[in-house]
């Protein structure tokens, strides 16, 4: 369970992280900046476990993979939001950051969440409401649960190696 981060539609990749900091390549020192410029208390304040919640199009603008590193870092469980960028979305799931789709409008800033992907629901226990997630093709969750598209195809090498 953790604490929803709640912020609105059309949230981009430099208000994730902010350009100035892409000569930083250690997603540690990355996670220290996130939300800067909207949220300073996010980087100091959120918790492992914890989720991004945002309505749509979230991580638009430039198809940097800082933004996603910089929120998996932070130790956030999921960013759960109505839709995203395809860039982010994809992104997201090479370096194994979760990402789910999902009718938002229910959460609010602080509401305790949990996620159920063998139900596709996000449960809001805070309200006691469930939230339908879409689907998720098996392939692109096991590239998450591996923790990235390098890890699921190191795996996947040793794999074939072994036959």
């Amino acid at each position: 369970m953790g604490r929803a981060w709640k912020f609105g539609d059309d949230i981009d990749t430099d208000v994730i992280i902010q350009g100035k900091y892409l000569v930083i390549n250690d997603p540690e020192e990355l996670a220290k900046h996130v939300f800067e410029n909207i949220r300073p208390e996010f980087a100091k304040d959120v918790k492992p476990g914890d989720f991004v919640v945002a309505g749509e199009n979230f991580g638009c603008g430039s198809s940097r993979e800082h933004a996603p590193l910089a929120l998996k870092a932070t130790g956030i469980k999921a960013v759960i939001a109505k839709s995203f960028a395809r860039i982010f979305f994809r992104n997201a799931i090479n370096i194994g950051l979760m990402v789910l789709e999902c009718n938002t409008d229910g959460i609010d800033d602080g509401d305790e969440l949990e996620v159920d992907l063998d139900k596709s629901v996000v449960i809001n226990k805070t309200k006691d409401e469930e939230y339908q997630i879409s689907p998720i093709p098996e392939f692109l969750r096991q590239i998450m649960d591996k923790g990235g598209l390098i890890p699921f195809c190191k795996e996947l090498y040793r794999e074939v190696r072994r036959c």
